[in-house]
């Protein structure tokens, strides 16, 4: 005889558990939910490809503004110089390329530019630390006011503090010995112009003056000079020992001795110009190669071909274009050819006798002017736009962001809903179960009275 009716008294409701709605909803989390992580891991592994492109056309733009008519500084590939030094009293320094005249420059130094410095006489520590009460002191720095300081009731250092508030001075209190110490006074910049003239009691009493207006040349330690030299034959006396001709700073370091100078020797220099342009094919090629093993690959994760097929579309636009004042040049008229790849490559004699012999052809071709802009200049421009709001690569970008950020508010909806549906199944599951168990133990019962209604049989 069988053990139930329609299965009942064989344990169903143990069949309606966790584990079957986990099974259940396993299944349908594959066709439902892992398509989104899918898709969404397409889009990383394509932000990764993008982020490359990116560098790349980066480094194109970092290439080619060498050869850029608003380059930076002011200073193209063909408008660097190089300089031959001599002598060690004086540095120099380009602050400004193109103001920087050719040939030889010459300098002589006969003074150097120094502060005003003023020393107390020496006291002891006991001396440092009490009230001075010694009356005013007057200071007065170049062909400002003079400033009275009232030394009743101040310490040396609570002096110093005080001079060194004002402009145009600074005052220390240092230690020179064991038990040595000196107020220091001294003017703020160096010259003629900013001289310290210092007088009142209180100057007598430290040892600045010898009756109150009178200098102490013991205690004069340094006194205010101007810079002297020659530069080029023209004297110069300023009041720091820093100088800016044609675009070079000159920095004096010391006198010169009898009969002795220094110099530099300023020319042009286009050794690196094949060097740059070299750079900027190898970038380019670089980047071609990377766009083209996207574009021509079935299985790139690149969703949008054609907008980075774009990048490439636009650089060749510019870069095969015809520039100059007249419209007649080219870059395959200095030696830059197109290779089988679709790469550039330059022919290293053509270039550099173009650098020798037509360098204004060349600066006409990359640089322009502002009136009819060179193909430098435009490729530069042209490569900023598209990092720009509303650029090829801005627009990708944004657009990737976009899509990663819809697929995952899908996968949440769909996860939220396959989460709902199988927490109301489970409901469901445990009311099913219940009702199987009060079946079963209905039956249970009804099946002892039929197994003890047949045994007396």
């Amino acid at each position: 005889m069988a053990n139930g009716v329609l299965g009942l008294g064989s344990g169903q409701a143990s069949a309606l558990n966790s584990d079957l709605i986990d099974k259940l909803k396993a299944a349908e989390k594959k066709s439902v939910v892992d398509p989104y992580d899918t898709n969404i891991e397409k889009i990383t592994g394509e932000k990764e490809i993008f982020k490359n492109i990116q560098t790349k056309v980066s480094e194109l733009l970092a290439a080619i503004k060498p050869f850029d008519l608003f380059v930076s500084g002011g200073v193209s590939a063909f408008d660097q110089k190089s300089a031959t030094i001599s002598g060690d009293s004086v540095t120099f320094d380009a602050v400004d390329l193109q103001a920087l005249k050719k040939g030889f420059t010459t300098v002589s130094v006969s003074q150097l530019a120094q502060k005003d410095v003023y020393q107390s006489n020496s006291v002891d520590s006991t001396v440092k630390d009490a009230v001075i009460n010694a009356g005013t002191l007057s200071i007065q720095a170049g062909s400002a006011a003079a400033i009275t300081f009232d030394t009743t009731n101040k310490t040396y250092q609570q002096l110093a503090d005080e001079i060194t508030a004002n402009t145009g001075m600074n005052a220390t209190v240092e230690q020179v010995g064991t038990n040595s110490f000196r107020l220091v006074i001294k003017s703020e910049e160096s010259g003629i112009d900013n001289k310290l003239t210092i007088t009142g009691a209180a100057s007598q009493a430290l040892g600045f003056t010898t009756d109150g207006t009178t200098l102490n040349t013991t205690n004069h330690i340094l006194e205010a000079k101007n810079m002297m030299a020659k530069v080029d034959g023209v004297e110069y006396n300023v009041s720091t020992n820093n100088i800016t001709v044609d675009g070079l700073k000159i920095t004096v370091n010391k006198v010169d001795s009898a009969g002795s100078s220094s110099s530099i020797n300023i020319a042009e220099d286009n050794t690196q110009v094949e060097t740059q342009m070299k750079n900027f094919t190898t970038k380019y090629n670089e980047l071609v190669a990377l766009v083209d093993s996207e574009v021509f690959n079935a299985d790139s994760k690149i969703a949008d071909k054609s907008s980075i097929r774009d990048v490439i579309s636009q650089i060749k636009s510019k870069l095969f274009g015809s520039y100059g004042s007249l419209g007649d040049k080219s870059v395959f008229n200095y030696g830059i050819e197109l290779a089988k790849d679709g790469g550039l490559s330059i022919d290293s004699t053509k270039f550099n006798k173009a650098v020798q012999e037509d360098m204004a052809g060349l600066k006409d071709l990359f640089l322009g002017s502002a009136e009819k802009k060179g193909l430098g200049t435009i490729l530069k421009e042209s490569l900023d736009e598209m990092t720009f709001t509303g650029g090829v690569l801005s627009t990708y970008e944004l657009n990737m962001q976009t899509r990663e950020k819809n697929l995952n508010t899908e996968k949440e909806k769909a996860e939220k809903a396959l989460n709902a549906k199988y927490e109301q199944l489970a409901l469901q599951f445990a009311s099913y179960g219940s009702i199987i168990n009060q079946m079963e133990s209905s039956f249970s019962g009804l099946k002892m009275l039929i197994q003890q209604s047949t045994s007396g049989n």
